[in-house]
């Protein structure tokens, strides 16, 4: 993080002294142009960066509880992305397939691939991992695993799917909302920690919010309780 940030002053203090020796007509004064690049630029494309407090708890439990979620969360994560990957392709296929009989059968023929695939693994999951999984996909995707299988199958499977879910305390109608469920916000900054230090590789979400300010808001918000 401290990387980025020293890059961005130096980009911002040799640009001022730059520009300074430059006749005030010259186009470089409003333009910059990067070694073996033969294109102007008006600005300068830098990567989101995200300043991380320091990891605080209340007690051991909590800080547990935590430890426990990252693990988690770390683990299904991936199964999640792929899910979100599959679904864009799956889609783009789908719309260059003008018989509904087709697609139906190519639909069934990705459901059978992904199954064949990652079904073993996803076997061997929690019933809190599920739960973390199907808060994922919507965070990805937009949709609750309910609404994709209706979508893609039927509602009468989508409606067997969540009962039998049910039958282990997972529902596969979750949402994902760390704007209002702390869990939800404490998932959301594991995985922001772990993209900012490569453990896990970032696909953005969907979903419109902004982590910085759930941050504030969350922290606040302890700060109140205590």
């Amino acid at each position: 993080m401290l990387r980025y940030l020293l890059v961005i002053i130096c980009l911002l203090v040799s640009t001022g002294g730059f520009t300074q020796e430059l006749p005030k007509d010259s186009i470089t004064d409003f333009y910059v142009r990067f070694e073996g690049d033969s294109i102007l630029r008006s600005s300068i494309e830098l990567e989101e960066v995200f300043l991380f407090s320091k990891l605080e708890f209340a007690n051991r439990n909590e800080k547990l509880r935590y430890y426990i979620l990252r693990r988690k969360t770390l683990k299904v994560y991936p199964y999640a992305k792929l899910a979100a990957e599959r679904l864009v392709e799956l889609n783009d296929s789908l719309s260059k397939i003008k018989r509904k009989r087709h697609r139906k059968r190519y639909t069934k023929k990705v459901q059978k691939y992904i199954e064949g695939e990652f079904s073993e693994e996803l076997k061997k999951l929690t019933r809190t991992e599920g739960q973390i999984l199907v808060k994922l996909i919507y965070r990805q995707t937009g949709k609750t695993a309910f609404s994709l299988v209706k979508e893609l199958r039927s509602g009468w499977r989508a409606f067997w799917y969540n009962t039998t879910a049910k039958a282990f305390k997972i529902s596969i109608k979750e949402e994902f909302h760390p704007e209002r469920i702390h869990e939800d916000y404490l998932i959301e900054d594991i995985l922001q920690r772990a993209f900012a230090s490569n453990r896990l590789e970032r696909q953005k979400s969907v979903l419109d919010y902004d982590y910085a300010l759930l941050s504030n808001k969350w922290k606040n918000a302890s700060s109140i309780k205590k």
